[in-house]
């Protein structure tokens, strides 16, 4: 039997949506342990006053294993 936890992460890149979701799972990795199933579930853009991609944003919902003891 197992018992998970789920946290959401935003990550950002100025280039891709990969690579703010690869960012997201990097950051993530260095606090938290364990993890099992990482779900990109919201894509999203930040755009300068003339329309041109600032950064693209996703939001990745993360599982990770509850330790005992």
């Amino acid at each position: 039997m197992s018992a998970y936890k789920i946290v959401e992460i935003i990550g950002t890149s100025p280039t891709s949506w990969e690579d703010a979701a690869k960012y997201a799972i990097e950051v993530a990795r260095q606090s938290i342990r364990h993890m099992r199933v990482a779900e990109v579930r919201e894509f999203d853009l930040k755009l300068k006053d003339n329309g041109e991609v600032e950064f693209y944003r996703v939001k990745v919902d993360v599982s990770f294993k509850y330790e005992r003891g």
